[in-house]
């Protein structure tokens, strides 16, 4: 029989029927039949006739039967009867959607047995239930409210295409709204669709080592017009070389939305820095901002889907970004931190475990 792991949950007794209760029965059984030897003594002594010697045993030990059989059920019903019964009217509970159910343990937490055991993973398994069907709720709101949007655009400027006296200047206009509006679509729905492969791990990493100081160059190299648009003063203080061992298009994602967030939260004028250093066995690549900070609720639930700390929505984006990243990194075996200041910016750092590379030898493997 499996044993219960007890240096999770601490000392934990492996039996319902404790060894006493089986002590009690040899004692109340040694005493009764002490009792008997001494009734048929007393009845030879006094002389009572063979008949009478003969039922009062009988009813003696039927007394003792019926009352070891109905203390052996009360037992039972106790120890098994009661906590399985609410463990299945719970069960049936969280069947029919009910995820606030909870089942109270048998036992205080220093007198915790297997039942008990059983009682707290079932309750744990339901919080957990619910939070998956609150997290499923939540989802579908979600994603209904920014598809949303972007289809009224489209639908609201497709009718105005269709007025007669509108000039050429004026749909081109409207076209162009159009064809943003569906990118962000198109966009939202290419990062729901690759954060579902990733959360089922439908997508195995290809692995390989690469300079990740070049990726970030070409990446920072890509958003040269929004960063010159909005007059944003950006520094770098990369390495030559820096080889990481990792799938170099999940991280073009990582990098891509880094930068992305740091351009869009910047103010025209503002600072966008990158930095990337080597750290003994780790590498550390940091991207920081000069825009609008974050308060600390906003950090706790930055990596949430569809969580925005802009509310209003003023901000292009969808919410998806950030959990993407860090779903990328935890396949990465890396991480990712966050320092932030409300009104003063933020800097997130990307921690990465750096290849296993000779860099004094001529960066051989």
């Amino acid at each position: 029989m499996k044993k219960i792991n007890h240096n999770k949950y601490g000392k934990v007794n492996d039996n319902r029927f404790p060894p006493l209760l089986f002590a009690v029965y040899l004692g109340t059984l040694l005493l009764m039949s002490g009792i008997h030897t001494g009734l048929l003594v007393f009845m030879n002594r006094v002389g009572w006739n063979a008949i009478i010697q003969s039922i009062i045993p009988i009813i003696y030990w039927s007394m003792i039967a019926v009352g070891l059989t109905l203390f052996t059920r009360r037992e039972i019903r106790r120890t098994y009867e009661e906590p399985m019964h609410m463990l299945a009217e719970a069960a049936e509970k969280v069947a029919d959607g009910d995820f606030s159910v909870y089942v109270p343990t048998i036992h205080t937490a220093d007198k915790l047995d297997y039942l008990d055991i059983m009682i707290m993973d079932f309750n744990r398994m339901v919080e957990e239930l619910g939070s998956i069907e609150t997290l499923k709720t939540d989802f579908v709101s979600n994603v209904s409210h920014e598809m949303k949007t972007p289809i009224a655009i489209i639908k609201n400027y497709a009718e105005m295409l269709r007025m007669e006296h509108i000039s050429e200047a004026q749909r081109k206009e409207y076209a162009k709204s159009i064809e943003s509006a569906a990118t962000r679509l198109s966009d939202l729905i290419g990062n729901i669709l690759k954060l579902n492969k990733l959360e089922n791990q439908r997508i195995t990493p290809d692995v390989e080592v690469y300079d990740v100081c070049r990726q970030l160059c070409e990446c920072i190299l890509q958003f040269e017009e929004a960063w010159d648009e909005k007059e944003i003063e950006l520094e770098t203080e990369i390495e030559d070389a820096a080889m990481i061992k990792a799938d170099a298009s999940l991280m073009e994602l990582v990098w891509n939305n880094l930068l992305s967030n740091a351009i869009k939260f910047t103010e025209p004028g503002g600072q966008v820095a990158v930095r990337q250093i080597l750290d003994e066995r780790h590498i550390r690549i940091s991207v920081s901002d000069t825009g609008c900070g974050m308060s600390r609720e906003c950090m706790e639930r930055i990596f949430d889907k569809f969580y925005q700390g802009d509310t209003s929505h003023a901000k292009e984006g969808n919410g998806l970004g950030l959990a993407l990243v860090q779903r990328v990194l935890e396949l990465m075996d890396g991480d990712i931190q966050i320092v932030s200041e409300e009104g003063k910016g933020s800097t997130f750092t990307v921690v990465l475990p750096a290849a296993d590379i000779d860099y004094n030898n001529g960066g051989g493997l």
